[in-house]
């Protein structure tokens, strides 16, 4: 996503991705300094893949900064060898330089040749930098993901829908809503937020790529929450909300859909209110337990009593007993009606 960071590989990387391609390179570190990707270490073939993994790859990690490792398998394709793109960001590096790598990742695949790209893997602690770990890597990438109860659900409806025959008076379901993909960045941040590297997290869709990315990522006290709503731009928000209720300590995943009123196009109301059931599902299947889903439209409503009121609404326990209305006053006196006898 180079228009997003507009960071490119120095002149030097670009002519040593030209001549990296001869069989003698195994591995090669590569940095974003002064905002250009650079070339940091290499080193050349020694044994085979297996033996030279262990041996080079731990040894570039730094722990508290992200980094690419471009690493040589011994497989071919019909451009030349194939290589495993190594993304390293540990949760301890600044939340900055995560979204800036993360960001930067599609630039440096079209510089080095996504074609010449196998596969990649994304490691955030030491422990999967090493051979095991991509070992551990592949048999997760071939086995098929668990499904949700949910999931699940809709796997078997589809299954009964094909099943089925459909004839002139049958009735087949849609699904509403426009789905934008995520950015990299985005997931990235969805899965940082799980591991509490942060509390809130702001998305924006960029409309003509027909993107959801994200915008900020922070620790946000909650008297700065309705600062960081605009009041010119609608969003989506993710803030983790800490409280006590009941005497227990809780905390809640807020979703807050902001849209300040007509200060928006028709085209940006239209795509964020779309949007917005698609990207609530791929936030829930990322294992975020969304607490309360709310809409605004100025980031003043945000208050401590309003979130704690709507993620615990009042119950009225004890209903007043039905009181009669008093009548008209002056009304006269009762009329008294006496049943006729019979004759």
């Amino acid at each position: 996503m180079s228009h997003q960071t507009g960071i490119q590989a120095n002149s030097d990387l670009k002519k040593y991705f030209g001549k990296c391609r001869d069989g003698k390179l195994r591995v090669m570190k590569v940095s974003i300094e002064n905002e250009q990707l650079t070339l940091a270490k290499h080193q050349p073939v020694k044994g085979s893949w297996e033996q030279d993994f262990d041996k080079y790859v731990p040894a570039l990690i730094v722990e508290d900064q992200p980094c690419y490792i471009l690493y040589r398998l011994d497989t071919t394709n019909s451009l030349g060898h194939e290589w495993l793109l190594l993304s390293w960001s540990p949760d301890s590096a600044p939340v900055r330089q995560k979204m800036l790598y993360a960001s930067t990742k599609a630039t440096l695949k079209q510089e080095f040749g996504s074609a010449h790209i196998k596969e990649e893997m994304h490691a955030t602690v030491k422990e999967e930098v090493s051979l095991q770990g991509y070992r551990a890597h592949e048999r997760g990438a071939k086995a098929p993901a668990p499904l949700t109860s949910r999931e699940e659900a809709l796997q078997e409806l589809q299954l009964n829908e094909h099943n089925t025959g459909f004839g002139t008076d049958s009735r087949q379901s849609t699904i509403g809503g426009v789905s934008f993909p995520i950015t990299e960045a985005a997931e990235q941040g969805i899965f940082d937020l799980t591991k509490g590297s942060y509390n809130y997290l702001q998305f924006k869709i960029d409309l003509e790529e027909e993107k959801i990315h994200l915008s900020k990522a922070a620790k946000i006290s909650l008297e700065e929450l309705p600062q960081q709503v605009p009041s010119d731009q609608a969003r989506y928000h993710l803030y983790i909300f800490k409280h006590t209720h009941e005497g227990d300590h809780m905390a809640s995943v807020v979703f807050i859909y902001s849209m300040p009123g007509y200060n928006c196009s028709i085209k940006e109301r239209m795509m964020y209110s779309s949007c917005k059931g698609q990207f609530l599902e791929i936030i829930e299947k990322m294992g975020i337990e969304i607490t309360k889903r709310l809409e605004i439209d100025d980031g003043k409503e945000l208050t401590e009593e309003f979130l704690y009121d709507e993620i615990h609404p009042k119950r009225n326990l004890h209903r007043p007993a039905f009181a009669k209305p008093k009548g008209p006053p002056n009304r006269g006196a009762k009329r008294i009606t006496k049943p006729s006898q019979a004759q």
